[in-house]
């Protein structure tokens, strides 16, 4: 090629994007799904109700803290909080922004939100359509994303929250009173859960980097470098649990949802 043909300028190109495969496909179904788990688990907050079928406690209603509980937690409940039009809130709102604002800021949350809903960009190689210029996430709100490190210690409690759920639901009340041993299937469903939620946690890259992200030395840190490598791993499949946890902390609350409301019946395994 000549020097002549190199430095000559390009035709101008009409189209916004040269892309002709089905780019829109990704962002539409993530806008989507979220959609729907945002809309459901509202929905099913502030419902207040059906969220306990013995022994079965909604993920959205864990640790059950409110005085109107149908089964408080700890023994004992938080006063009830009165607001206008809504009336008594649901005590599903006591709990779910920990979770929720641990999801929001998420690292891969953000991608997937910032280019299904806000189309920014909707995928590789096309406009931005946000054009009032880039700032990143260094002005108010965005700059709140950066707590995610922080809440990440929030969702590492639920973790142990929802744990002790599931092993309260190996308990099942006996019709004379008491308790006995037991596993049915809304046991495995909550056990399913926690593990997947478990694993979404722990694959996120602020816990690998407390493991050992700012360690300079690996050498003279054996044992955290060991940890650093098992959740640099793990952080691969951090995508896939952000979805298969999105489904089965939703999945749980429905089907206790449909227990208590007797639409389904709860097989008894043992």
């Amino acid at each position: 090629m000549s020097v002549q043909a190199a430095t000559r300028p390009r035709p101008p190109i009409a189209a916004p994007h040269l892309r002709k495969d089905a780019w829109w496909a990704l962002p539409l179904t993530t806008a989507i799904v979220l959609g729907s788990f945002i809309v459901y688990s509202t929905w099913a907050a502030f419902q207040n109700a059906h969220y306990w079928a013995p022994p079965y406690l909604s993920p959205f209603y864990s640790p059950c803290l409110s005085a109107r509980c149908l089964h408080v937690t700890f023994g004992y409940g938080l006063p009830e909080v009165q607001l206008p039009i809504i009336g008594v809130l649901s005590p599903a709102f006591l709990i779910l922004w920990g979770p929720g604002l641990f999801r929001l800021t998420c690292y891969y949350y953000r991608k997937a939100y910032y280019r299904s809903f806000w189309l920014s960009p909707p995928a590789c190689a096309l406009p931005d359509a946000q054009r009032g210029g880039y700032s990143g996430e260094t002005r108010f709100p965005l700059v709140l994303q950066n707590y995610h490190r922080y809440l990440w210690y929030v969702a590492v409690i639920f973790i142990a929250l929802l744990t002790w759920d599931a092993v309260l639901a190996l308990r099942f009340p006996k019709p004379a009173g008491g308790a006995e041993f037991g596993i049915g299937v809304g046991t495995l469903v909550m056990w399913a859960n926690v593990i997947l939620l478990a694993g979404y946690t722990f694959s996120c890259h602020s816990c690998r980097h407390v493991c050992g992200g700012h360690v300079d030395v690996f050498s003279k840190a054996p044992t955290r470098y060991r940890l650093w490598r098992f959740i640099t791993r793990l952080n691969e499949q951090h995508p896939t649990f952000a979805w298969l946890s999105l489904f089965s902390v939703g999945l749980t609350d429905l089907y206790i949802r449909l227990v208590s409301m007797g639409i389904i019946r709860d097989l008894r395994i043992i």
